[in-house]
């Protein structure tokens, strides 16, 4: 085991390495270019589809199972977890405050990304044997880009069913498992029960369940933690300006050992920034466009601009709280890192800090479960067909309280593994299908001077 462990760990640090953190951002940086800026200045037309499109469309001739809501809330259900508690202080810890700000240039150039997946996603997804709509990048390699690239396809499935039990599942039990047990006392093994049942109770209900869990949770999950990040930040509103000041220039000089920081070098703040950035808003990895593929609405450019917002919501604003927070709480140089140093900041002008941290923790890391599960699904229904669905949601419900008690140091190494290397086959695909999404986008608004809905609303451009 301990030689298997060194072999993945060796494959670990090529995968997420430099050459695919170059990769993940030139494509994102080439879609920015090929699009001209517009999932930036569009932003505010992205959240006006958002809000119009809570309800799911009657009309029957419009292709989807879930509102265009329902599927960005699916596909954050997923993304806000973990990496914005936990992977943000790490980021930190490790490459000091100037990681942050590389976070932020991801996003910029994630939301570009995520725009494109999401508009492949719709436009080359398929109708399954039994009606519903499946969609993603296994879906629009092999329509994309023809048979002969088809095992790309089968390549980004296999790597997702699997890295799916890991990343998506026994992780996150072991993370709330982890997070009860150390704030309230809560055996572990009672965490998982629990986490199993309501997993379950979810799970049956398929695609239209977790969307409308996902739909009501996560909104109200995230403005709970956000309105802790804010009070934090008000409680140190003085030191707030130094502390974007700090972010600036530790981005782009090193920072000195202080206090319980072992202090920082230029390219740590790059490499971990990028990367806990990309494992934050999975922009990239071709794990959000599985949602969107599901949603209820027959022009992809729609659905590509409520899909980027993921990438916005989820780092520019869910992970800057919690950077900022431990940036002006001092909490930084305590020497503590993961969610102990988010708690540590919440908790200093937070009498109940801990709690806060623990309970977002525990809700974020139960959403994941649930995204992930209709992520790993799709991949196994495209490799073994809609019949493999009952078995895998039946395995994927046992494994929950099995991650709870468990230690995961080699399970959590293999699925991030293959994490990475879901990228790959999705990033070529991206690549080569760019005129795809910038001719669709260039059609889109050149077409119409407003954006019209497809429930007949129609708002300004």
């Amino acid at each position: 085991m301990d030689r298997l462990s060194e072999i993945i760990s060796a494959i670990n640090g090529v995968v997420w390495g430099v050459p695919m953190l170059i990769m993940i951002l030139g494509v994102g940086l080439f879609l920015s270019l090929g699009l001209r800026l517009m999932p930036i200045l569009k932003l505010g037309a992205g959240f006006k589809l958002l809000w119009a499109g809570r309800s799911l469309s009657k009309d029957n001739n419009i292709k989807g199972e879930i509102s265009p809501f329902n599927a960005l809330m699916t596909s954050l259900s997923a993304t806000i977890g973990t990496g914005n508690i936990a992977g943000v202080a790490t980021a930190i810890f490790i490459g000091g405050p100037g990681a942050l700000f590389w976070m932020w240039c991801t996003a910029l150039v994630g939301m570009a990304t995520k725009f494109a997946e999401a508009v492949l996603a719709v436009k080359y997804r398929e109708i399954d044997a039994e009606g519903h709509s499946v969609g993603g990048p296994m879906y629009y390699i092999k329509n994309g880009l023809g048979k002969k690239w088809a095992w790309l396809g089968t390549a980004f499935a296999l790597f997702g069913s699997i890295a799916g039990f890991g990343i998506g599942n026994t992780v996150q039990a072991n993370s709330v498992a982890d997070a009860l047990s150390t704030n309230f006392g809560v055996p572990s093994w009672v965490t998982g029960i629990v986490l199993m049942l309501l997993v379950g109770a979810v799970l049956i209900g398929g695609i239209k369940r977790i969307a409308e869990v996902a739909g009501k949770l996560v909104p109200l999950m995230t403005i709970f933690y956000i309105g802790a990040g804010l009070a934090v930040l008000v409680m140190n509103f003085a030191q707030i300006p130094a502390a974007f000041t700090l972010i600036v220039q530790s981005a782009f000089s090193p920072v000195a050992a202080q206090g319980g920081f072992a202090g920082a070098a230029v390219w740590a703040a790059i490499r971990f920034g990028v990367a806990r950035g990309v494992f934050s808003n999975e922009a990239g990895l071709g794990s959000a466009p599985i949602a969107h593929g599901a949603a209820k609405t027959n022009n992809p450019v729609k659905q590509g601009l409520i899909a980027m917002l993921g990438t916005f919501i989820d780092t520019l604003i869910v992970c800057t709280i919690t950077g900022l927070a431990i940036v002006v709480s001092g909490a930084w140089t305590s020497g503590e890192t993961g969610a102990s140093l988010t708690s540590l900041a919440f908790a200093s002008a937070l009498p109940i800090g801990h709690y806060v941290v623990a309970i977002a923790l525990s809700v974020f890391a139960f959403t994941t479960i649930l995204g992930w599960s209709f992520y790993c699904e799709r991949c196994v229904q495209y490799l073994f067909g809609i019949k493999a669905v009952k078995p895998f949601r039946i395995l994927w419900i046992v494994v929950v309280p099995l991650g709870a008690v468990s230690s995961l140091e080699f399970v959590w190494l293999l699925a991030d593994t293959l994490n990475a290397m879901m990228a790959l086959p999705n990033l070529i695909a991206l690549t080569l299908l760019s005129p795809v999404v910038f001719k669709l986008t260039r059609e889109y608004f050149d077409n119409k001077g407003v954006v019209e809905l497809d429930d007949g609303v129609e708002v300004s451009k």
